[in-house]
């Protein structure tokens, strides 16, 4: 007999109702009574658990009925409608047989378990409710991605993950090599000499994968990358990662409104494919405890489907701040960068809206990023949401040969290792921007969970490089 997952149970119900199917996964709870035993059972692939009722009179009934929590069992039935609250079909066994057993040390029991202790066994908790809804929803707006940039004339390009180059300029890298440190030989000035590494020069982990994205989009016209990225900043918070993905749009022949248009565009097609195809699982999540939501958030995410993001200037910003009679814990003096409680009173008290900040002071701001005419800021952007502040950060790129070398060498940077990033500004070089989502960061926003490790299957942080 054909396995039937369990989603497909579900959503073609009055198909199955009155057929005989097969069905497999792990067993949630037995509660068992002389000539009955309910079991419920998970196979991951919905939010709905299915409820199966196994009478004493069928084969195999004294294994199923004493079967411990964990146990990866396969069981045939009847679909039959369900008598039960919250349910519309249960099964009625006609048979089954255990595929994999467990003991009592199995960690995952029907009492409660932290969240702390289930990173501690993340290889396990793909098969809770939660991280089970967790897993989905990261699916669902991955596939929501591919299909936005694809629709829109985006091709999608895997840039590198080993690179020779700092994409930010921030020195926040991982090193990449096949020789200890003790093997490295110093050159006559003292310093490491690397030729002998497998490169034959300095690598690491990427950053970003803007740099070479900005290559594609000045030739094919317009690229998305969605990979992994890695920060080796020592960073022990809720909404920080070693190693992360990060989705990074670059379109040619485009300017700062047009970068901010596609971003809005982009944060309002996720939350309503999220809303549409996760229903099940976002009222789970919305209605814990440990959720960074409000009573009613759901309302929160269809109004920035709903809404018209308002944009402002970073000078604008600072003005609204400086003018409001809030007590900020952070400074609001021109030329500082606005931090998550200034963005939330902007978004959250201010314009209760979502609001695109533009032109920052260009003293934050990375290299590559397009000056403005008043020598002070640069044409960057950052998309601000209710509830957490900035969710994507953009700009410009500066297309200019000469300012971009002259912003370089005024951050000191070394230009030979650009030689390529700078040809193509010499070889018909076209207005050209594009933007970054940290993957995570907007599942942490959708899904209201408060911590970021708890939406990555493996999070990698200071200290923690298990599984």
């Amino acid at each position: 007999m054909k396995r039937i997952i369990l989603k497909n149970l579900f959503a073609q119900a009055n198909e199955f109702t009155g057929k005989e199917v097969n069905v497999k996964g792990w067993v949630r709870s037995v509660r068992k009574s002389k000539a009955f035993s309910f079991i419920v059972l998970s196979d991951g692939s919905s939010q709905d658990l299915l409820q199966i009722i196994a009478d004493d009179n069928i084969d195999n009934y004294e294994t199923l009925s004493t079967m411990l929590t964990g146990t990866c069992v396969s069981i045939n039935g009847k679909v039959v409608e369900s008598q039960g609250k919250g349910q519309t079909i249960e099964m009625q066994a006609t048979g089954g047989e255990i595929i994999g057993e467990v003991d009592e040390s199995y960690p995952l029991q029907k009492k409660g378990t932290s969240l702390e202790h289930l990173r501690e066994i993340a290889h396990l908790r793909a098969r809770t409710n939660l991280f089970g809804a967790v897993f989905r929803v990261r699916h669902e707006l991955a596939q929501a991605t591919h299909r936005f940039f694809s629709d829109r004339g985006f091709f999608y390009l895997n840039s590198p993950i080993v690179t020779n180059v700092d994409g930010e300029g921030a020195g926040e890298m991982f090193n990449v090599s096949t020789i200890s440190k003790e093997g490295f030989k110093k050159d006559d000035k003292g310093e490491i000499d690397f030729s002998n590494d497998y490169f034959g020069k300095e690598t690491s982990l990427c950053v970003t994968g803007q740099l070479e994205a900005e290559c594609h989009a000045l030739g094919l016209g317009a690229v998305y990358t969605f990979g992994p990225t890695f920060r080796s900043e020592n960073s022990n918070t809720k909404r920080h990662l070693a190693e992360f993905w990060m989705i990074e749009p670059e379109l040619a022949f485009a300017d700062l409104d047009d970068v901010a248009d596609l971003a809005a565009d982009y944060i309002k097609y996720l939350i309503d494919h999220a809303l549409k195809h996760c229903d099940k699982e976002l009222k789970f999540m919305h209605s814990l405890p440990f959720t960074d939501v409000e009573k009613n958030y759901r309302d929160t995410l269809k109004g920035v489907v709903e809404s018209k993001f308002k944009k402002i200037t970073y000078t604008e910003a600072i003005d609204i701040l400086n003018a409001s009679k809030e007590k900020f814990e952070f400074p609001t003096n021109w030329g500082d960068e606005l931090q998550t409680e200034h963005e939330k009173y902007l978004t959250d008290k201010h314009f209760k809206s979502p609001v695109i900040v533009t032109d920052y002071p260009k003293g934050f701001k990375a290299f590559y990023m397009k000056q403005n005419e008043d020598g002070k800021t640069v044409r960057a952007m950052d998309v601000l949401v209710p509830g957490i502040g900035e969710l994507i950060g953009g700009s410009q790129r500066e297309e200019s040969l000469e300012k971009l070398e002259a912003r370089m060498k005024e951050l000191d940077m070394d230009l030979e290792n650009y030689w390529w990033y700078l040809e193509l500004r010499k070889f018909g070089s076209a207005p050209h921007g594009g933007f970054g989502l940290g993957f995570e960061r907007a599942i942490m926003y959708i899904t209201g969970m408060s911590n970021i490790r708890d939406v990555i299957a493996f999070p990698r942080t200071p200290g923690n490089c298990d599984f």
